[in-house]
């Protein structure tokens, strides 16, 4: 029974915690834009860079 005393505070004080943690992350917009950083990884960026340079010792094709 005096395991009960202690383990009820410190299960509610875990709680209120991760309460705590997930109020803070939705104010501090962590959940604003759920879809954008899963579509990033599908578009190619590499295209604006332009042809890779030729290696050094590699043949020229001209």
């Amino acid at each position: 029974m005096s395991n009960l005393l202690l383990l009820i505070p410190i299960a509610l004080f875990l709680g209120l915690l991760g309460l705590g943690a997930f109020l803070w992350a939705l104010k501090s917009g962590q959940f604003d834009d759920m879809d954008g950083a899963a579509n990033r990884i599908l578009f190619d960026d590499d295209e604006d860079i332009g042809p890779n340079p030729p290696r050094k010792g590699s043949k020229s094709q001209s």
